[in-house]
């Protein structure tokens, strides 16, 4: 496969993922906010807003897993929950990644965030973690150039820098829960370091990047940026205390706008925006950590009317905000309302630079490039699978979308254990365009399309792939 550019044309490709952002936090996408991102909403007059874009999971490590690879994270050991920050590394390593798929093009590729994907990890003689020893593995073994991450979310430990898989202080201290739920306060990571200031490191770390990439443009680069925010600790910076006159969440929304802002203004200030694609969206749907009552007291919701939120198999828990600007390719300021999956990206950046992925690679992908080219006629993508924090599978094919569980399959009222004792049907089937809500289970009356989605399911797993391809294999028996 050739690229659709020359050599000299090939994009330079930044993907800011934020952490929790609800589709209904978004103004650009929520037309009742309450909270305004500007910055958020110019990329989107900028580029292409995507209302039907859905994260892998409904919750943190699948849907990376699932960015990197192009494959869903329940095809992996990991069929429920999110790994821990001394969990071993998630992605196997002689699996492709889309850094692999970059540097074999001659990119130079950075990873700049919250990892979450678990680590390589090395142990002393007392089989404790000696963090003066190297990772095994880590974002460096899966195809990055340089790396400078977290290991997970900043209320999951250990709270420290980790610079191309070697811990840059030891120094290890817990952080301690403010009143209120999900709001943590001004404990330490490593010597000295603030949780709050996290984010700003890791953007000044970013503009670090890209202003050395500016120096250096023989080679392009693809920036992968897994930000840790609004995710819990909520910490909006003091500037930015009490910005929105609602909560402390709002506040840190409005921050994690104003790092989009920032990375915007060094692309501008070295003249890489004219030649690079950059894509904002979010890791799974808001959190109830958010304080959803008083949200709503000021008639702001995250989901944006959607059923549910983080963990949940509802809309709410994966349809995310996805904008994707590139400048003098995609039509400013437009709308796709194709059902998308963040597994996609994969395929859409193999198109780009020109590499024909193999059929042990990225086998939840389908191309974006028809779309972004205004060709959506060619998109293939007919149906997408959708998974809970509890393991609860979901399947969409057009306006039906069935659900193989009694609840929300994650924390949202009914629970799986509340609905069993409501005895709810096993099964739910909505027709997402007369009922966005998901109110209106239509599953006893449209047997057919619960058994057409049911076989279609089935399919999907067990051959291993959703695309076209030789059947693979999972790595481990796929339970639905």
């Amino acid at each position: 496969m050739t690229s659709v550019f020359s050599q000299i044309e090939k994009p330079n490709i930044i993907y800011i993922l934020a952490d929790d952002l609800g589709i209904g936090d978004v103004s650009a996408f929520n037309k009742n906010s309450k909270i305004q991102t500007k910055n958020i909403d110019a990329l989107a007059k900028e580029g292409m807003r995507f209302t039907d874009a859905h994260s892998g999971s409904a919750v943190c490590t699948p849907t990376r897993y699932g960015i990197l690879t192009g494959r869903y994270a329940w095809r992996t050991h990991l069929q429920n929950g999110v790994l821990w920050g001394y969990d071993t590394a998630l992605i196997a390593r002689d699996r492709f990644t889309l850094a692999n798929l970059f540097k074999n093009k001659g990119y130079n590729t950075a990873c700049i965030g919250k990892w979450h994907l678990g680590l390589g990890w090395q142990k002393d003689k007392n089989d404790q973690v000696d963090f003066s020893k190297p990772l095994s593995t880590g974002p460096n073994s899966a195809g990055f150039d340089y790396s400078y991450i977290i290991s997970a979310s900043l209320d999951i430990p250990p709270y420290v820098y980790i610079e191309n898989q070697r811990v840059t202080t030891k120094k290890i201290e817990n952080i301690k829960e403010n009143k209120g739920a999900g709001f943590w306060r001004e404990g330490p990571i490593g010597a000295g370091q603030k949780h709050a200031d996290v984010l700003d490191d890791f953007t000044n770390k970013a503009i670090t990047y890209l202003t050395n990439r500016a120096k250096n443009q023989t080679e392009p680069f693809f920036l992968y940026l897994p930000l840790t925010a609004p995710h819990t600790p909520i910490l909006p910076t003091s500037e930015f205390e009490g910005k929105s006159g609602i909560n402390a969440y709002a506040d840190f929304v409005l921050k994690t706008d104003a790092v989009l802002g920032q990375i915007k203004a060094a692309l501008k200030q070295t003249g890489l925006d004219k030649n690079t694609i950059l894509v904002f969206t979010s890791d799974n749907g808001a959190s109830p950590m958010s304080d959803f009552k008083t949200l709503e007291a000021k008639d702001h919701f995250s989901s944006a009317g959607y059923r549910g939120s983080k963990a949940d198999i509802y809309e709410g828990g994966h349809r995310i905000p996805f904008i994707i600007k590139w400048p003098g390719k995609i039509a400013p300021n437009s709308v796709s309302s194709q059902t998308i999956s963040l597994t996609d990206f994969m395929a859409t950046a193999a198109s780009i630079i020109g590499t024909k992925l193999s059929d042990q690679q990225a086998e939840d992908s389908y191309s974006l490039l028809p779309i972004l080219l205004n060709k959506a006629e060619d998109f293939k993508r007919e149906s997408i699978i959708h998974h809970s924090i509890d393991g609860k599978f979901a399947i969409r094919k057009g306006d039906y979308k069935l659900i193989l569980a009694r609840g929300s399959g994650g924390w949202s009222v009914p629970t799986e254990s509340d609905a069993i004792k409501l005895k709810l049907p096993p099964v739910q089937l909505y027709n997402l365009k007369t009922d966005i809500k998901e109110q209106n289970n239509l599953a006893s009356s449209l047997p057919a399309v619960v058994t057409e989605l049911t076989a279609l399911l089935k399919k999907q797993i067990e051959s291993g792939r959703s695309t076209e391809g030789r059947d693979q294999k999972n790595d481990v028996i796929v339970r639905y």
